[in-house]
């Protein structure tokens, strides 16, 4: 294979960049070397991210043991727990696609022959996987780790846990010297948020996919076997230089079969779906939402994770991790065991080889007797979402509700109602002009949610948005709407009092208004003013597609 790297060090004419690279403390016999890019999304905005730096010296010495030529760089990343609630969340999708193209201007730029990623918080991890399938040189990710769960009188604590408790305290069930308490103890150290939020999804997803190595999604990030994966990782994306095994080798459909089943065995976030779609465009795989439905009705959910279930990743990890639940898949014929992965070797071959036992615990079922018979991400269609809405399951009782429309045009104004108090049993919230192209960046909304299920309402309300949710998110809550409300779908017409129907068993959202009335208050609808015209925000507007497509942005050539 091409090796990118000599484009800048071999010659006469390159001394120059030979001398700059001397500047930095290389030899000759450095610059003779493979050079491999080590990215990390390391930064002090989040505890996600605070410790990849010092990860990212694992990972180059590994590269450096293996016999090429690290170098270190970084990107942003945004943190949604602290970006959550407020204007800073449009920001957070549109990081996806910044960490991405940053990542490729990087590599092409400086003619990097292969990649380490290190990625911890949400848009982070797809932001680099997504790069490394668009740049296809050997590239192998690796997760920056969990947190670990907070301890409060015997019971583990999340993030989540504190947003709820907000809402608890707003319905005067919670004291406020209750609320301090949880905030002080619900995130004890670094590492992402704890459940099958969406890092954790993904991280999860990153090994079934074959872009990561086994078992390295589930530890935490300050267990002392995280140094280890990392630097081995660092190793095992210089030998697969030497291999020559390319992303778009691994990232073959049937390996994103395996992503699908894995986001719906382990109860993970809306948000995986989509990511998925963006990365399955990096590599020109048609992936649909009609494939997502084929796999999730024939996947169990096996895996009792939070924010739906019971446990968090550290107790996953504890019994075996993401080998454990890809072994019991593999074993029940439910997997693509053939599919190559980032060690050389197919996810069959390196589930044997590593001598997965089957411990006494509860937290991931057998398939005989999953949680759910089916997966836990639906996709939703009807006259309220004619191209598809998302809603995960996992937690989730009932299957059916119809309900009076609450409508709010930004989420400031439906959280603030529900500080009110002014939400009711029986109502669906519908938050819209939070779409890709009109938030921009597409908000979740856990604080809105969270604030909800903290009142007691999460089962007696529901929520629909154009906008997504937080892997943290629990209860009857439809994301993704599309064509979100910018753009003029129904979302946009919808009024308050109207009835919706929500049916995850007929994969049914319907808004009850006759198509003659639609059609009149579309003769009324006018788009409103972008909420940014300069800057990022603006220019992502003007080029973000469908959420039922990935919200990719596309240049318009």
């Amino acid at each position: 294979m091409e090796i990118s790297s000599r484009n800048v060090v071999e010659g006469t004419a390159r001394a120059p960049h030979r001398a700059m690279y001397k500047a930095m403390g290389l030899n000759d016999d450095d610059l003779s070397k493979q050079f491999v890019g080590v990215c990390h999304t390391g930064n002090e905005a989040t505890p996600c991210n605070i410790h990849l730096p010092r990860l990212a010296l694992k990972a180059k010495q590994g590269v450096t043991d293996a016999g090429a030529t690290p170098r270190e760089f970084s990107t942003i990343a945004v943190s949604d727990g602290i970006a959550m609630g407020h204007e800073g969340m449009k920001s957070s999708l549109v990081s996806r696609e910044v960490i991405a193209d940053s990542i490729e201007l990087m590599v092409r730029a400086h003619q990097y022959d292969a990649l380490v990623g290190i990625a911890g918080c949400d848009k982070s991890l797809p932001g680099t996987m997504m790069a490394m399938a668009r740049l296809n040189i050997p590239s192998v990710f690796v997760y920056g780790g969990t947190i670990m769960p907070g301890m409060l009188d015997g019971k583990e604590l999340t993030v989540v846990d504190v947003y709820e408790a907000v809402g608890a305290y707003d319905a005067g069930q919670l004291t406020l010297e209750a609320l301090k308490n949880i905030e002080n103890t619900a995130c004890p150290n670094a590492g992402s948020c704890g459940g099958m939020f969406t890092a954790n999804t993904m991280a999860s997803i990153s090994e079934a996919i074959g872009l990561a190595l086994p078992g390295s999604a589930s530890p935490p990030a300050e267990d002392d076997r995280r140094e280890k994966i990392v630097y081995d990782t660092g190793a095992a994306c210089a030998k697969l230089l030497q291999m020559g095994i390319r992303p778009k080798e691994i990232l073959s459909f049937e390996a994103f079969e395996n992503a699908i089943i894995m986001l719906n065995s382990v109860g993970g976030s809306t948000n995986g779906i989509l990511h998925l779609l963006a990365l399955a465009n990096e590599v020109n795989i048609d992936l649909t939402y009609e494939d997502f439905e084929r796999i999730r009705k024939k996947t169990p959910h096996l895996a009792d994770m939070k924010p739906g279930g019971n446990y968090v990743m550290n107790s996953l990890d504890k019994i075996g991790g993401i080998p454990f639940v890809l072994k019991k898949l593999l074993d029940k014929g439910l997997l693509n065991g053939d599919c190559i992965t980032v060690t050389g070797k197919s996810i069959k071959e390196n589930l044997i080889s590593m001598n997965i036992l089957e411990p006494d615990q509860h937290i991931v079922r057998p398939v005989e007797n999953p949680l759910h018979s089916v997966g836990t991400a639906v996709v939703l269609k009807g006259s309220l979402a004619p191209d598809g809405a998302v809603i995960k399951t996992a937690g989730v009782e009932m299957t059916r509700f119809t309900g009076k429309a609450c409508v709010f045009d930004r989420e400031e104004f439906a959280f603030d109602a529900v500080s009110r108090g002014e939400i009711d049993e029986g109502d669906v919230v519908v938050i819209r002009y939070e779409g890709p192209k009109g938030g921009p960046g597409m908000r979740e909304m856990l604080a809105t949610t969270a604030a909800l299920v903290g009142q007691g309402l999460g089962k007696k309300v529901a929520m629909v948005t154009d906008g997504r949710f937080s892997g943290g998110t629990r209860g009857f809550m439809v994301g993704h709407v599309a064509p979100e409300a910018y753009v003029g779908g129904p979302i946009a017409l919808v009024k308050d009092g109207d009835e919706i129907t929500i049916d995850t068993e007929t994969n049914i959202i319907d808004l009850h208004v006759s198509p003659e009335e639609l059609k009149d208050r579309y003769s009324k609808w006018s788009p409103p003013k972008p909420n940014y015209t300069v800057g990022a925000l603006a220019k992502y507007a003007t080029l973000v597609g469908s959420a039922a497509e990935g919200a990719i942005t596309k240049p318009k050539l």
